[in-house]
């Protein structure tokens, strides 16, 4: 009943950028499917991250390895969440996902156990 659907991914080499977006539809019948959005991503071989989330209000959250590079944002009328990335890694190179969630604290806004919904992913590769 809620759809997430990431585009954006790619190549790009590091000290570059990229936006993600990803769009998502609800047609469920509990309010508030995609109060909370968020982006996660996973390297190979590593644990799922969340990285940045941003709630129906503006609220937002960023995990420490993106602050200050990476930008989140939604356009609410069309139920999409973007993420900005500027100044890129070597080392953000994963696969990131979308996720959405009901309401839930804002401190469990970068934990992916409290999202209903995910996206299938989108390959960001960063080149040296």
């Amino acid at each position: 009943q809620v759809q997430l659907v990431e585009s954006g991914g790619g190549s790009v080499q590091a000290g570059g950028s990229l936006r993600l977006s990803c769009a998502g539809s609800d047609r469920s019948r509990y309010p508030d499917s995609l109060y909370c959005m968020g982006w996660f991503r996973q390297a190979p071989g590593k644990e799922r991250e969340g990285i940045a989330a941003i709630d129906a209000d503006g609220y937002t959250v960023y995990a420490d390895s993106v602050q200050g590079r990476f930008t989140v944002s939604r356009d609410n009328a069309k139920n999409t969440l973007y993420l900005q990335m500027s100044s890129l890694k070597t080392e953000d190179a994963a696969v990131y996902y979308c996720a959405a969630a009901h309401r839930i604290l804002f401190t469990d806004y970068l934990k992916d156990s409290e999202y209903s919904y995910w996206g299938q992913g989108t390959q960001v590769t960063v080149s040296a």
